[in-house]
């Protein structure tokens, strides 16, 4: 069975590709579904049949498929559902080292996964970025999404080893990548992506970032310190940042550090939703109409903050 490709699959029997799943070792199987095409995957998954043997194939699969140190620490009950047969769901424990599928039918869950057959296979081979499938309303998130994490971040980074290769950071986030998803996602999703236990991940990779898009030209000279007040947190807090401006370069303070900076130290603060924020970061909102609109709430000098704002070279979804 190890040597049967997914491309020959498409004309197989439901039992073949169960026992494909079941019997290839795990390296070889990662790499099997490395080198296969989207549309060889598609089609030697896709069967309208209940009990498709891909989700539960899979996830049995996965106490080989991970990292083990990173398999010793996950902890905790992930629920992937069907987004292709709906009402069918797997449930899978991550605990002591082991991942189990749950025999129960509607085992209890901290998080609920809705994705495709593909979405779990690129998932397991470290070819989908979760973040951005979930910033982009292409993979469905419910619960604890911390545990979402964890199980993304068991698996190897494509191009490396599987099992003993480099682990997939899920804080690693391609923000052109980001730019491209966000175009038509509802900003109710996107306000739900920023209070769950994602938002930490992207304001983080964000403002992290944000030293490397300085536009050295536009920001010659320029001296500016502005504050950001990013709302929409689940607990009625706010995230707190400050970015100076000097000389070309960027310097990011964040939470204690950036309360530190004190009004008569700051140009301007800026008060707005995560969400709006993302969109600002990525070249979905214009400055001066999130002004103009009072999504963008700036307090001191407006022509500062915007002044900053163009110092910048948003990134955006390459055509």
């Amino acid at each position: 069975m190890a040597t049967v490709s997914w491309a020959a699959l498409g004309h197989a029997t439901r039992e073949d590709v169960a026992a494909f799943l079941r019997d290839t070792a795990p390296v070889a199987l990662v790499e099997s579904i490395r080198a296969a095409s989207d549309a060889e995957l598609v089609a030697a998954t896709h069967d309208a049949a209940p009990g498709s043997p891909v989700v539960e194939g899979v996830m049995s699969r996965i106490g080989e498929i991970a990292v083990p140190a990173l398999l010793a620490q996950a902890e905790g009950r992930v629920r992937w559902e069907s987004t292709e047969r709906p009402g069918e769901a797997t449930t899978l424990r991550l605990h002591g080292g082991a991942a189990e599928v749950e025999a129960a039918a509607g085992a209890g869950a901290d998080v609920v996964v809705h994705g495709s057959d593909l979405q779990l296979l690129r998932l397991v081979a470290g070819q989908l970025d979760v973040a951005v499938a979930y910033l982009g309303n292409q993979i469905g998130i419910t619960g604890a999404s911390s545990v979402a994490l964890a199980l993304a971040s068991l698996f190897t980074v494509d191009g490396t080893p599987p099992v003993t290769g480099v682990p997939v950071d899920v804080r690693d986030i391609d923000p052109v990548d980001i730019a491209r998803v966000l175009h038509g996602v509802p900003a109710d999703h996107l306000r739900s992506v920023m209070a769950s236990d994602f938002r930490p991940v992207i304001l983080e990779e964000i403002f992290g970032r944000m030293p490397g898009f300085v536009n050295g030209r536009k920001a010659a000279g320029v001296q500016i310190t502005v504050g950001f007040r990013l709302t929409g947190r689940p607990d009625g807090e706010v995230d707190r940042y400050v970015l100076r401006l000097r000389d070309g370069r960027a310097t990011v303070l964040a939470g204690a550090a950036a309360d530190a900076v004190g009004r008569e130290d700051r140009h301007a603060t800026v008060t707005c939703e995560a969400a709006d924020f993302l969109r600002l970061v990525t070249g979905h909102l214009s400055a001066v109409s999130g002004v103009l609109r009072g999504q963008l709430k700036v307090r001191g000098d407006k022509a500062a903050a915007l002044r900053l704002n163009a110092a910048f070279d948003i990134p955006t979804a390459v055509a």
